[in-house]
């Protein structure tokens, strides 16, 4: 194949689930033209990345430049061979068959059968709902109709020069490089409130990595999230515990200090996945969601969640008392954290 058009998902996390199927296409077809469709606020996640030689942002609710009809002529004047559908919208099947992409795979949902020529099924249980299952499973499979072996589980981001400098910056900063290690924290997510666990639970986890390990704390943040992390700094009442909230944010500067840090800490939200891709340990802090779906069989990881009657309901604001998220101990958090980066002395003897 000469021309393959990758239609990535259109969340951080699940392009971040989707790097071992697109890094397989590469490899099968070292000498493709591959084109990422995707949305331009996921585009960033590709910087630095050896695998694809153009991008075509798409977004419905964008500049013309961006929209469907847009996306269908910038696809023509390739006619690619193949198109491998990751997102499931029944948009993403109409641009791909009028943008005159020959082989088009995708999941047979939402009524956009006719518009595929490979029709993958997901797997429901008896009662007709879809088996909550790792969604990285899933992508995999959609690149096989291409010839192209089993991808396996290893995610992968790269970073950009100026992404290393920006976050060589903030290390510089606020003197990180003094500590025995760096534990980062991702309190956000885009899903909905009801992912986030509580601020002062965040604040008591960063004193007693402070205070029982000699770490350094790094808050990152997203535009929306700059309040949070200076609230926790700002509670916290450490030196070293600090916040990227007056930084100039970027994805390529989340990336680069999740690279740089010693463990993550994260509600189940999209940066999560950075670590994994950069070989971090990473506890990740579970509510209202299945972990079946976002798993990627990373042995670096711990995941945690709070069993309770309602959950997971997969809701984005929580109707009742946000039990799941709010009885998520501290301490239980600390010792997962204690248990990937080993004891003190094994840290500082490292540093």
């Amino acid at each position: 194949m000469e021309r393959i058009a990758l239609f990535l998902p259109n969340w951080i996390g699940d392009v971040v689930m989707a790097t071992p199927a697109v890094r397989a296409v590469r490899e099968r077809f070292p000498a493709a033209h591959l084109i990422a469709v995707c949305k331009p606020y996921v585009s960033a996640l590709l910087d630095g990345s050896p695998w694809f030689n153009q991008v075509i942002p798409s977004d419905k609710r964008g500049p013309r430049s961006q929209r469907s009809i847009a996306v269908i002529k910038q696809l023509r004047q390739h006619r690619p061979d193949a198109a491998v559908l990751f997102s499931n919208s029944f948009r993403t099947a109409v641009v791909a068959w009028l943008g005159g992409c020959r082989q088009r795979v995708g999941f047979a949902r939402y009524g956009r059968s006719p518009l595929l020529t490979d029709r993958l099924n997901a797997e429901k249980d008896a009662h007709g709902r879809y088996k909550p299952m790792p969604i990285i499973n899933d992508y995999n499979r959609l690149v096989r109709p291409l010839g192209v072996n089993d991808p396996g589980h290893r995610l992968e981001l790269h970073t950009t020069s100026a992404d290393e400098h920006a976050a060589a910056g903030v290390w510089a900063k606020h003197h990180l490089q003094r500590h025995p290690e760096v534990i980062a924290f991702n309190t956000g997510g885009a899903f909905g409130s009801a992912k986030q666990w509580p601020v002062e639970s965040f604040v008591q986890l960063a004193r007693q990595c402070v205070e029982r390990r000699g770490s350094a704390v790094l808050v990152l943040c997203g535009p929306s999230e700059r309040d949070v992390a200076r609230e926790i700094v700002s509670r916290a009442k450490l030196p070293q515990v600090v916040s990227l909230a007056d930084e100039q944010l970027s994805l390529g500067l989340s990336k680069a200090c999740v690279k740089r840090a010693d463990l993550l800490v994260t509600t189940d939200s999209g940066p999560r996945h950075f670590a994994a891709a950069f070989d971090r340990p990473v506890v990740t802090l579970f509510g209202p969601t299945f972990i079946e779906w976002t798993d990627t069989f990373f042995s670096k990881a711990i995941n945690l969640q709070k069993k309770v009657p309602c959950g997971p309901c997969q809701q984005r604001e929580c109707p009742l008392d946000h039990a799941c998220m709010r009885d998520l101990c501290v301490n239980d958090v600390f010792r997962a954290a204690e248990e990937l980066l080993g004891d003190r002395q094994e840290v500082r003897h490292a540093g």
